[in-house]
C-alpha cells in the first residue's frame, strides 16, 4: 500500500501553530528571518518541509538550523541545509515560502500534497533531519514547534543542541558522506574541532608562534566555539575570548561582532581598553559564519581587516602553494566577489597572477613574481548562494563576502589531484602536504569564522606578517554603507551582479549623475535580503566624499521612495 501523507497528525498539530494574520513570510537568502516572537508557524511548517525535502532525497540527511546571525537577539529565524552541507536549493525556497505563508492548516495541508504531486515525492522513504540553534532567548520556543513538525510528519530528528552554523553545516555533510570515500569527517563537535585544530598544528609546524589573538565573539554562540576550540589548538595558537555573555539580556550582537566593526568601521567599545598597538584582533558574528580582523597602528588608530583583505591573503597564499607544489597550470585559483568588495581590493586580485608566488608590499619594499596568466576575478549578486555557485566553477574557488562571510571551495577533481600528485622534490612534496591540510582545516559547507580565523593565522605565520604587513597588501578606498527604511524594498529591481538598478526608474539616472562628481566615485543601491531595508554603498577616494557620496544617494533613495521619518539618517536630515 502507497504511503499516505498523516493528515490528522499534521492537521491537528498545526492548530496549536497558527499563522499570525497580516504577516507575509519570505524564504530568502538566510532563510526565514524576522522578529523571533512571530515565527512559530514558520518553524512548525519548516520541520515538515526538511522532512519531505529529505524524502525527496531517498533519506538523505536535511539541516535546520534556527539563528539570526547578525542581526539584533529579538530577531530569529531558520534556514534549511542541504546534504552536502549547501544552501537549500533555489526551486525548493519557492515551495517554502508558499507553505509559510498558507493562510490555514486545510490551505497548509492541501499545499502540502500539491509539493508532493508536483515534486513527486515517494512519502514511503525515510525522513532524516539535524537541527540546532544559537543562543537567542527565543529559540527554545521556536524549535519545540520545529519539533512538532517533525513528529507531525514522523521524521527522525536529532538535535545537535546550541552551536554555531559552520559545525551544524559541518554535521549534514559529515553525517550523508560517512562510510563513502568522500568521508567529510565525524559528526560531532569533537570531530569538527579535532579535524580543524589537527590540520592547523601540521600547517604551523615549524613556524614561529604568534602572538596571542583577541576575540570579540558577539555575546553569542561563538564564544561557545572559541571557547571548546582552545583546548585542542594547545600551545600552537592562543586566543583571548572578549563578549562572551551569551545569557545577558540584550547582550547579543550589541555594539560587538563582525557587523559592528564593518559597519561602523571602528573597535567595539568593550575592546577599547583591551586592545594594544600592533596587536591582533577579530569579530566573529552571532552565529559565527563571519569573519573580521583589526588592528591598532603605532598611534592608535583603527585598521579594518575584512572580506576583501581575507580573500587577497588566502587566494595569493593558495596561488603560491600551487605553483611551489609543482601543479601550475593544472589547478586554477579563481576569486568570487560581490558589488561590496572594495575597489581596490578588485585591482589588486585582478593584477595577482595566477603562478606568482606573492605580493608583499611594505613601505618601499615591493617584491613580485609573475607570469602571464591573470587570477580570474568574477563579481555575482550578494549572498552566499551566488557566491558558493560561482567559486565551483574554478579548480579552487575563493569567496569571501566584504562583510567577512566566506571560505574556499576545493573541487572533487582537484581533491583527487593533490591526493595522487607525485612531487619531485621535498620544496614540492611540503607545498602539497600544505595543500591537503588546507582542504581539512578549511569548512567548505559554508563560511565559517572559526575555520577561517584559523585559516588567516596559517597565512600570518607562513608569511611573518603582523596586521600592518597584511593591511599594506593594497590600500582600500574609503567607503560608507547607509541603511534606508522604505515602504516596500521589493520596488527595487537591480542587474549586473547587483551593481546597477532598473527600478524605481529613473533613480540610477540620479546616481550616476551623482557619482561622477567624486574622485573615483562608485555607488550602488540594492535592496537586503535579510532585512526590511534598502542598502547604499559609497566609495571615493577621500573619506569624507566617500561619505558624503553615500548619504546623498541615501538621500536620493528616500525622496523617490518614500522613506520612514522615523528612520530619516542623521546626515541628511
Amino acid at each position: 500500500m502507497t504511503a499516505q501523507l498523516p493528515v490528522e497528525s499534521i492537521s491537528k498539530l498545526s492548530e496549536l501553530h497558527p499563522k499570525p494574520n497580516h504577516i507575509r513570510f519570505q524564504y530568502g537568502t538566510a532563510g526565514f528571518r524576522t522578529l523571533g516572537n512571530v515565527l512559530d508557524s514558520v518553524l512548525f511548517r519548516v520541520g515538515i518541509l526538511a522532512a519531505l525535502r529529505s524524502k525527496r532525497l531517498d533519506g538523505k540527511t536535511i539541516g535546520v538550523m534556527v539563528t539570526a546571525s547578525h542581526n539584533p537577539e529579538h530577531d530569529n529565524g531558520v534556514k534549511l541545509v542541504d546534504p552536502r552541507g549547501e544552501m537549500l536549493e533555489a526551486a525548493w525556497e519557492v515551495h517554502a515560502t508558499s507553505l509559510a505563508n498558507a493562510a490555514t492548516t486545510s490551505d497548509f495541508v492541501e499545499q502540502l500534497e500539491a509539493l508532493i504531486r508536483s515534486a513527486k515525492i515517494d512519502l514511503s522513504k525515510p525522513a532524516r533531519v539535524v537541527y540546532a540553534r544559537d543562543t537567542r532567548p527565543s529559540g527554545p520556543a521556536l524549535v519545540a514547534a520545529l519539533e512538532d513538525g517533525f513528529k507531525a510528519i514522523g521524521a527522525d530528528a536529532r538535535n545537535a543542541g546550541v552551536t554555531t552554523t559552520p559545525i551544524l553545516h559541518y554535521f549534514v555533510r559529515s553525517i550523508n558522506t560517512k562510510g563513502t570515500k568522500n568521508e567529510y569527517g565525524e559528526d560531532s563537535e569533537d570531530g569538527y574541532f579535532t579535524k580543524l585544530s589537527s590540520a592547523f598544528k601540521k600547517l604551523v609546524t615549524g613556524k614561529p608562534q604568534l602572538p596571542p589573538l583577541v576575540v570579540d565573539c558577539a555575546n553569542g554562540v561563538g564564544a561557545e566555539g572559541i571557547s571548546k576550540i582552545s583546548p585542542y589548538l594547545g600551545e600552537s595558537l592562543t586566543l583571548i575570548p572578549h563578549n562572551t555573555a551569551t545569557t545577558t539580556p540584550g547582550a547579543l550582537n550589541n555594539a560587538c561582532g563582525a557587523d559592528y566593526v564593518k559597519t561602523s568601521q571602528k573597535l567595539p567599545p568593550s575592546l577599547a581598553s583591551v586592545l594594544k598597538p600592533g596587536q591582533r584582533a577579530c569579530s566573529l558574528d552571532g552565529d559565527a559564519d563571519r569573519l573580521i580582523y583589526y588592528y591598532l597602528d603605532d598611534r592608535g588608530q583603527f585598521h579594518m581587516l575584512d572580506g576583501d583583505k581575507i580573500a587577497a591573503l588566502v587566494a595569493a597564499f593558495i596561488v603560491e602553494l600551487v605553483k611551489s607544489a609543482g601543479l601550475e597550470g593544472e589547478i586554477q585559483v579563481g576569486v568570487v566577489q560581490t558589488a561590496y568588495a572594495n575597489g581596490s581590493s578588485t585591482k589588486y586580485l585582478a593584477e595577482v597572477r595566477s603562478t606568482h608566488l606573492f605580493v608583499y608590499r611594505m613601505r618601499d619594499r615591493v617584491d613580485r613574481l609573475s607570469s602571464p596568466q591573470r587570477l580570474p576575478v568574477r563579481c555575482v549578486p550578494t549572498g552566499v548562494k551566488h557566491l558558493h555557485h560561482a567559486a565551483e566553477h574554478f579548480a579552487v574557488g575563493v569567496y569571501f563576502e566584504a562583510n567577512g562571510h566566506g571560505t574556499a571551495l576545493f573541487s572533487p577533481e582537484t581533491q583527487e589531484k593533490l591526493e595522487s600528485h607525485e612531487p619531485t622534490t621535498p620544496a614540492q612534496s611540503t607545498a602539497l602536504n600544505h595543500l591537503l591540510s588546507l582542504t581539512r582545516l578549511i569548512n567548505q559547507t559554508v563560511g565559517d569564522a572559526i575555520s577561517d580565523m584559523l585559516l588567516v593565522e596559517t597565512v600570518l605565520a607562513h608569511k611573518s606578517y603582523s596586521g600592518l604587513e597584511w593591511d599594506s597588501l593594497y590600500v582600500d578606498l574609503p567607503n560608507r554603507l547607509v541603511k534606508v527604511v522604505v515602504v516596500d524594498r521589493h520596488a527595487f529591481k537591480t542587474e549586473d551582479a547587483e551593481r546597477r538598478l532598473v527600478s524605481p526608474k529613473g533613480l540610477q539616472a540620479k546616481i550616476d549623475d551623482l557619482v561622477k562628481r567624486y574622485d573615483g566615485g562608485r555607488s550602488f543601491v540594492r535592496p537586503s535580503g535579510t532585512e526590511d531595508v534598502v542598502r547604499v554603498y559609497g566609495e571615493a577616494v577621500i573619506k569624507s566624499q566617500a561619505d558624503e557620496l553615500a548619504f546623498r544617494v541615501a538621500g536620493l533613495v528616500y525622496d523617490e521612495t518614500g522613506g520612514d521619518p522615523a528612520t530619516r539618517p542623521k546626515e541628511f536630515i
